[in-house]
């Protein structure tokens, strides 16, 4: 599974997956910890709505991930990991993407 991981990321050994695998458990954990309060501060009450809450832990959880991913050495991974996330969000190509189909028209 370790050699799965990274193949797909693109990781040099397992330590380095397992590292990762840390980063992506500590942010869940402290996004756990911290939504409550930073509600609290935005005047976020029990009746407000799901989607808006959900919609303020998006950010929230890309900005911990690169905290935590700068901690534990592996900011140039969660980086990149969060620009391709981004680029799936808003529905767009990555540049490689882009560019292939650039030269396909």
């Amino acid at each position: 599974m370790l050699e799965w991981f990274k193949k797909r990321w693109g990781l040099k050994n397992a330590f380095q997956v397992v590292i990762v695998l840390v980063v992506f458990s500590i942010t869940g954990s402290t996004l756990l910890y911290v939504r409550q309060p930073v509600y609290n501060v935005l005047g976020m009450t029990e009746s407000s709505p799901l989607w808006l809450k959900i919609i303020l832990c998006i950010p929230l959880y890309q900005i911990m991930l690169l905290f935590w991913g700068a901690i534990f050495g592996q900011a140039r991974f969660f980086w990149e990991f969060e620009k391709k996330s981004f680029h799936r969000m808003m529905g767009k190509r990555g540049p490689a993407k882009a560019s292939a189909a650039a030269v396909g028209e």
